[in-house]
């Protein structure tokens, strides 16, 4: 009984969750302490109805959602919703992962939870822990709850965030938080990020006393040639007002006197950031390491900026920017989209078409050829010009493009109206090809489908080649554009960005990534464009290519 009243008493000196975590969270190391991780006691203690956690690998702030998760149920009573990007693999490794040892090595917590079989259910007296994936709207659906935490949001569904938001709209106390390593700007929590008070965090220099805070390059000396060099193992962090050395080994107590500083301060988002330059557990030498092996591996470069530093980042080359466009019109043929399409008849004319869920948008593009730099591939040796580009709502509309531009080749999408771009083909028979992004599949090579897909003119190709082929146009400066190109055809080609994601063995694969929600269909028009001059040798025409 004296135990009951001696634990009754302490948990209601618990008034913050900082302290809870220090009271009753354990740790395969022993009992949860801000020592080497600093940053997270503020984080943890944060006001804010709304937060956001823009981070590098490994630092602690799913650790800390998991901790407010905890305090929130034990405490405060409230029911929680714990997001994740996928149900599974996801929500069942959250649960093996994380939730699991967490109980295994608290006494207080296996107390606590009286039900926790469900993967995707905890339960905790009256309150509620709820685990579930961002893909699946019915499971975020009729769940009412005060806090909500999600979890790398660079991978959810986009779409899907605000019906989350929207679970905690009945309650008077609330807090959410989203936290995930960045990807590039204006994508995943950069979104929440740029509507944040974006703070920093700062600490005293033991050396001249002022307030500093750690970044790259500015507070590393970086040592030797290469990562191969062992001078690279003389690298240290330093103070970059009065460079004294900040020896990575006492790091624990030249942060202890430290503070979150806001960039743009006033607002009701709180924003928190860190690198690894913080971390106790990273070394500065190995982080060096990585920045030396990432100027000769795209891969590595932006690995180190997202994992490493917690900063969005793009490779140069990667994205289709707004010179690269201006130089295309500016140097191009000085057409307009407006111009004639019976000046055109007879020239080398394709068209490649990407459907959408309200329009069908479409690019039609004149080709030089070449053919004594031809050296089996016919893309690498033409030069397209862009005769026009917009949109259609029926596919019946396609059929004027057809006959007013006279395209001899043409690739439309094969999604999501099978049904209609198929009867499109068949009433241009060997003119168009239904295309779909297959597996298996390397570099420019197509697979003809046509057996699997009754009878239907299908090509399968790989999609990271193609938007290679088709966006690099544009970097590369081999195309020329409309002089009234519109808003709408540079914002969508610009939006796809070449990323890399890790294979089943943790290799990284080259990919395209564009924001959820965000219209990139012109890019894709393009890419189905360039796939139509392959067919052209095929057709049977009169042509000269």
């Amino acid at each position: 009984m004296l135990e009951r009243l001696v634990s009754g008493l302490k948990r209601t000196a618990v008034k913050s969750p900082s302290k809870w975590a220090e009271l009753y969270r354990e740790l395969p190391t022993g009992r949860w302490s801000f020592k080497h991780y600093p940053w997270l006691r503020d984080m943890h203690d944060s006001t804010a109805q709304y937060n956001v956690g823009q981070k590098s690998a490994q630092m602690g702030f799913t650790e800390t959602l998991l901790n407010l998760t905890f305090y929130g149920i034990d405490i405060r009573g409230f029911d929680c919703l714990y997001l994740l990007p996928n149900k599974n693999p996801d929500a069942s490794d959250f649960s093996s992962g994380r939730f699991g040892p967490a109980l295994a090595l608290s006494t207080h917590l296996q107390n606590l939870f009286t039900d926790t079989d469900n993967v995707g259910h905890k339960r905790a007296g009256a309150a509620n822990l709820y685990v579930r994936g961002s893909q699946s709207r019915s499971g975020l659906k009729g769940l009412p709850i005060n806090y909500l935490m999600l979890d790398e949001v660079a991978e959810f569904v986009e779409a899907n965030i605000p019906l989350a938001f929207a679970r905690t709209d009945g309650q008077l106390e609330k807090l959410i938080w989203l936290i995930s390593t960045p990807t590039y700007e204006g994508n995943g929590i950069g979104i929440y990020w740029e509507k944040s008070d974006k703070r920093h965090f700062f600490f005293k220099c033991p050396g001249c006393s002022r307030r500093i805070e750690l970044k790259f390059p500015d507070s590393m000396v970086m040592c030797g040639e290469d990562e191969h060099d062992p001078d690279v193992n003389k690298s240290h962090l330093q103070c970059y007002e009065c460079k004294v050395k900040l020896p990575h080994e006492t790091k624990h107590l030249w942060l202890g006197d430290n503070l979150w500083v806001p960039e743009t301060p006033g607002r009701d988002i709180a924003g928190f950031t860190i690198s690894q330059l913080y971390s106790h557990t990273v070394t500065p030498q190995q982080l060096v390491k990585f920045y030396y092996e990432s100027l000769h591996n795209v891969a590595f470069e932006v690995e180190f900026f997202n994992s490493k530093l917690g900063v969005p980042h793009i490779v140069k080359g990667h994205r289709v920017n707004d010179d690269d466009l201006d130089w295309c019109i500016l140097h191009g043929r000085k057409n307009r989209k407006s111009d004639q399409p019976d000046q055109y008849r007879g020239q080398l004319i394709t068209m490649g078409v990407d459907v959408g869920p309200r329009k069908i948008h479409y690019e039609i593009a004149k080709w030089d050829i070449n053919m004594s730099h031809f050296q089996g591939d016919v893309n690498s040796c033409s030069t397209p010009m862009i005769i026009t580009h917009g949109t259609v709502e029926h596919f019946e509309e396609l059929d004027y493009l057809m006959q007013q531009y006279g395209v001899v080749s043409c690739i439309i999408d094969g999604n999501p109206e099978r049904r209609k771009a198929a009867e499109f083909a068949k009433r241009f028979y060997g003119r168009v090809r239904l295309c779909f992004f297959g597996s298996n599949i390397t570099g420019k090579t197509y697979v003809d489908s046509k057996i699997e897909y009754n009878g239907d003119p299908v090509i399968r190709v790989d999609r990271t080649t193609w938007l290679d082929q088709a966006l690099g146009r544009f970097i590369n400066r081999t195309i020329s554009l409309p002089t009234d190109t519109d808003i709408e055809y540079r914002t969508q080609v610009k939006e796809p960005v070449k990323s890399y994601k890790k294979d089943g063995d943790g290799n990284p694969v080259a990919t395209y990534i564009t924001s959820n929600g965000r219209d990139d269909h012109y890019a894709f028009s393009r890419c189905y464009n360039e796939m139509a001059l392959m067919f052209v040798g095929a057709l049977g025409t009169n042509q000269d290519i």
